[in-house]
Parts: C-alpha cells; structure tokens; sequence
C-alpha cells in the first residue's frame, strides 16, 4: 500500500517515512497542502494520507473536506496528525471527512496499529466497489452470454437512433435466432444448450465492429445495432457474423456441435422517421425470410419481397 505523508515539518516527514518504510508500505511525500492534493488528484493517487493539520496553502482539515466533497473519486483514507490532542480538535478533523486521528509525538506502535485499521477499510472498500460494479455488470447484461441484456440493447438502439437522427446517419438492425437450437437443448440437454449460447455470444462479440453493439434479446435470439450503417453495409456485417459463428464447430463438454444461425436486416434511411419498433419489426421479418428459405443465411427487409414467401 502507498502512504501520502503531507507536512511541512522535515523532521516530522523523516520520522514518519523511516516508521512506514520500516513496516514495509510505500511513501510519498509533500511539503503543504496544495502540493498534497496535486498529489491526491492523480489516478494513481496513494490510498491512505497521513495529513499535518497546520500546513501552508492548505491545512489538513481543508484537504480532507476537498476529498470528501468530491464525486465518483477513488476514497483516500484520511489520518490527521496535530500537535493539539483537545476533544475540540479531534471533533472538527472527523467533521471534516478524517478517517482517524494521531497526536505529535506519535509512537510507532500506535502508527502500526491505526494503519492496519486504515488497510482493513481499504480493503473492505475494494471488496465493496468490487461487489457493486459486478451488481452492474448483471443488472446490464445477459448473466450466461456476457453480452447487453434485452432492456439495455434496446436502451442502445434507442440511443443510436436518436444520435443518427441528429447527425443524419443509417442505422441497421441485425436479429439473429441460432438455427434448430430447441433440438440441442431436445437431444443434448440445457447445460449443452447453454454451452453454444456462450459460445456463440463470444463469437458474435468478437466479429461485430468496435462500435456496434451486441444484445441477447430472447431466448436463443439476438440483436446486433450496426451503428452508422445503410442495409448494404449491415448486409455484409451481418455476412460477417454469419460465417463466424458457422465456419467452426462448437466445442461442447459432449463433443464438437455444428452451429449456425439465421439472420434478418433492416435499416433506418437518413432522412426517414427512425423508430426502433419499427426496425426491428422489419429485421423480424427478415429473418424469418431466412428460416423458411433454408436457414443458415442473411436475408434483408425488402417491402417488395415481402409475400412472395409464406411466413409460418
């Protein structure tokens, strides 16, 4: 762990560098306040500061309430060291955000003891953000495929509308249903089925563009917004994905399973009202259009086609 010692005193600032570098955490130091809260700014801010109350520029009670006060920032928990040990002192230092509290001269037992409080918090905090950034993670996306869930692609889709709207971009909308996937889980078993869902996830993940987006929208089903793109470009990514997910067999704990999937493609022309129902209602359509003339293909929403095969 590394330790900000924020004083303007060296003596101060030697002795408490020889007690940590001692007990084996890293230091930095600073000369005042100002200097420190450079310091406590960066990324890679220290996790735990050791603050002189009384320091030029900036005292110890006003860094930590410029800590407190600031949003979505890494937590540096906060020590203030004072000459003054009066109940009014320590009351103000923890009004202001403190963590803990040491009175000059410190005794190295006690600095040991207040840092290993201060680690345990830290630790408990990084297990804290861990935990809650895994609760987004699923609140976001599809828990076994990885990638956005329902709610969020169609979020996307919304969003990117509204962007190619403004700038006066094509957008596509590319669904996808994995081919005959009720006889796998029929005939393999589920933990089959969810072993080529996962793989295919990953596929489809790693053969979109950068900037598209990848959604489970139900089931076996998929739907991949095209950012930026007409029916002709949306085509050929969707080629693209086809054939990834087709070109090699799924290796499943049961063996190697030939996969492939279905796709339909539609696209908001610039200048024509963009709305996501309607698009992928067209791609719905579409990809129907593939199932019924043999799976395994892309099929775009064409009006003119529409019809021309049965739809069951």
């Amino acid at each position: 762990m590394r330790i900000l010692i924020a004083d303007d005193e060296i003596t101060m600032r030697k002795m408490l560098r020889s007690g940590l570098l001692r007990l084996g955490y890293e230091v930095e130091e600073a000369t005042g306040g100002a200097e420190a809260w450079s310091v406590l700014q960066r990324q890679t801010a220290p996790e735990l500061a050791i603050l002189d109350w009384n320091m030029p520029g900036m005292t110890g009670v006003e860094l930590c309430r410029k800590l407190r006060e600031r949003q979505r920032a890494a937590y540096v928990y906060v020590i203030l060291l004072t000459g003054n040990d009066s109940l009014n002192d320590l009351v103000a230092g923890m009004a202001a955000g403190a963590d803990d509290y040491m009175t000059k001269p410190f005794k190295p037992a006690e600095l040991s003891a207040r840092l290993r409080a201060g680690q345990r918090i830290i630790d408990l905090q990084g297990e804290l953000l861990a935990a809650q950034a895994q609760l987004e993670i699923l609140a976001h996306h599809d828990a076994l495929t990885g990638v956005w869930n329902r709610r969020m692609i169609l979020a996307r889709l919304g969003e990117e509308l509204a962007r190619a709207g403004r700038e006066r971009h094509p957008v596509g909308a590319i669904m996808l249903d994995i081919d005959r996937f009720k006889r796998i889980n029929d005939t393999l078993g589920h933990p089959v089925g969810d072993e080529v869902l996962q793989e295919v996830g990953k596929r489809l993940t790693e053969s979109i563009r950068p900037y598209d987006y990848i959604g489970r929208y139900g089931g076996e089903g998929f739907l991949i917004v095209a950012a930026d793109c007409a029916m002709e470009e949306a085509l050929k990514v969707a080629e693209r994905v086809r054939d990834a997910i087709a070109a090699t067999p799924i290796q499943a704990a049961c063996g190697a399973i030939p996969v492939s999937a279905s796709f339909g493609v539609s696209a908001a022309k610039v200048g024509e009202p963009m709305d996501a129902n309607a698009l992928i209602g067209a791609a719905d359509r579409a990809l129907y259009r593939a199932k019924q003339l043999g799976r395994n293909r892309v099929e775009g929403f064409f009006p003119k086609l529409e019809g021309l095969v049965e739809l069951r």
